[in-house]
């Protein structure tokens, strides 16, 4: 019998919440190559019908990041979104928005 245990552990979740002057996009897990695809199409689904609120991307319970999720987050700040981060992922959001990710 073979476990897929190891799967779980990569693992992503989104949750939108809704507040009256914000919609948030929980995200916890592993901002990863399979998910990150799931972030864009979650935070564009997000942003329909926002009546006058803002849209916030809550990274505080992510737990690591690829290449392919950073090129998500880079597209979302180029879209205006807002985020709320942990330290390390202030620093991560930092960099990507000076440039410096991948420049070597």
């Amino acid at each position: 019998m073979r476990s897929h245990g190891q799967h779980k552990c990569d693992m992503l979740k989104i949750t939108v919440v809704e507040e009256l002057r914000r919609r948030r996009v929980i995200v916890e897990g592993k901002l990863i190559a399979p998910w990150a695809a799931e972030l864009a199409s979650a935070c564009q689904t997000a942003r329909t019908d926002l009546q006058d609120r803002e849209l916030i991307v809550d990274l505080r319970s992510l737990t690591a990041i690829s290449p392919e999720g950073e090129a998500v987050l880079l597209q979302l700040m180029r879209e205006k979104a807002k985020f709320l981060c942990g330290v390390y992922m202030k620093e991560v959001v930092r960099q990507l928005a000076r440039g410096d990710r991948g420049d070597g």
